[in-house]
């Protein structure tokens, strides 16, 4: 990974965005595992919103690279 990918603002708002997704998984995945009717509806929330921010994040690497293709970059 080259210096010129860490200066690029899209590829920033990318690793922003896998990161946001790996949070609200590991957000997820905890509220599993506790008992209760409410945590059960919160784990699917956080899932619900993990799918949103996944979407996000792969729409937002195929414009990266969909860019970086056309600049030659």
């Amino acid at each position: 990974m080259g210096t010129a990918m860490l200066n690029d603002p899209l590829f920033i708002i990318v690793v922003i965005a896998c990161g946001t997704v790996a949070v609200i998984l590991a957000m997820g995945i905890s509220t599993f595992g506790k008992e209760g009717k409410d945590n059960g509806k919160r784990a699917n929330k956080f899932m619900r919103w993990r799918i949103i921010a996944q979407f996000i994040a792969v729409a937002l690497i195929l414009l990266f690279v969909y860019i970086r293709r056309q600049t030659g970059g």
